[in-house]
């Protein structure tokens, strides 16, 4: 079973992260934010994995360390679980529709970190969740497994909207990356390692 977990404390955050790849159940999410919890739940949901995060952090100043925190140790938590790679399809893509948004995610578990983000909210704030944080919390997950995450709202008008396409885009854009392929012997790379 691929699985991880990781447990990251820091003056600012308490994080304990639970995942398992190859399981779907359970999806338990509790940050303290609750429009994030709902994104982290729609990104297992969607990348059919079973994720437990159970984070404390310091809301009396605000989101941004909770986000960001939450991010590494889930990347840490991913990269832990795949292993060696060998197997797995590699490459993700996910366009998802919301109403009138369209959002994309494209990836590669390359070994390599690269975030491009190409995406503008005109709402601030969903709840206690600084809408900028999107961006901040997909840095830490991608520099964290070491992926390379493209991650694009094609069009859209309300932020809610766009932030939900592009973590349900990337939930399941990971999902066809992870997936076991009985055609892949050993590592997808011509270097032999990922």
């Amino acid at each position: 079973m691929r699985t991880a977990k990781i447990e990251r404390t820091t003056s600012e955050t308490t994080i304990q992260l639970a995942i398992n790849l190859d399981a779907q159940e359970p999806v338990e999410i509790s940050t303290g934010v609750g429009f994030f919890d709902h994104m982290l739940t729609l990104f297992a949901r969607h990348g059919r994995l079973s994720l437990i995060v159970n984070a404390k952090g310091d809301l009396d100043v605000d989101s941004h360390h909770t986000v960001e925190d939450v991010g590494i140790a889930l990347g840490l938590a991913i990269r832990e679980a795949l292993g060696e790679k060998a197997g797995i399809n590699r490459y993700g893509t996910s366009f998802v529709p919301m109403d009138e948004t369209l959002g994309m995610a494209s990836l590669d578990l390359s070994g390599r970190s690269y975030l491009v983000f190409d995406a503008t909210f005109d709402n601030p704030k969903l709840g206690l969740f600084d809408t900028e944080l999107a961006e901040e919390f997909f840095q830490a997950l991608a520099f964290n497994v070491q992926m390379n995450l493209h991650l694009k709202i094609i069009h859209g008008k309300n932020t809610h909207h766009k932030i939900e396409s592009l973590f349900k885009a990337t939930g399941r854009a990971f999902r066809e990356a992870i997936t076991l392929n009985p055609e892949i012997k050993g590592v997808n790379s011509t270097k032999g390692v990922l």
